[in-house]
């Protein structure tokens, strides 16, 4: 048998005790012994440097009305999607209990395709 280098096949020709193998041993062998190193975290006083640092060159208030209107997009868009959700169970009344039973889901199917 020619070595897998040499082979013109695709992955299901390799043979696990090649030296692939090996090399997959030997990178989770190393990684194995690695050590945990300690999360990267932005340096004490930082936010309110660049905080201080907006104000100072002016674009605070900017900054600060753009946090505002962000903040009210989103909990517009938290609203409508509340909204649309209560409706949509509302609208379906028996939606909940007829999801887990599969002979409902079938008839509700079937009572669709005779209405047509």
């Amino acid at each position: 048998m020619k070595p897998p280098s040499e082979n013109s096949g695709g992955a299901h020709d390799v043979d696990p005790s090649t030296p692939l193998r090996t090399s997959l041993d030997r990178l989770l062998r190393a990684a194995s012994k690695a050590k945990d190193e300690a999360p990267v975290e932005m340096p004490f006083g930082f936010d309110a440097r660049v905080v201080a640092l907006s104000r100072r060159n002016g674009n605070g208030a900017v900054f600060g009305a753009f946090m505002r209107r962000v903040a009210l997009i989103a909990a517009g868009i938290i609203v409508l999607a509340t909204a649309g959700a209560y409706l949509e169970f509302k609208r379906n009344g028996d939606a909940i209990t007829a999801s887990g039973n599969e002979f409902a889901i079938a008839d509700s199917a079937i009572q669709d395709e005779v209405g047509r």
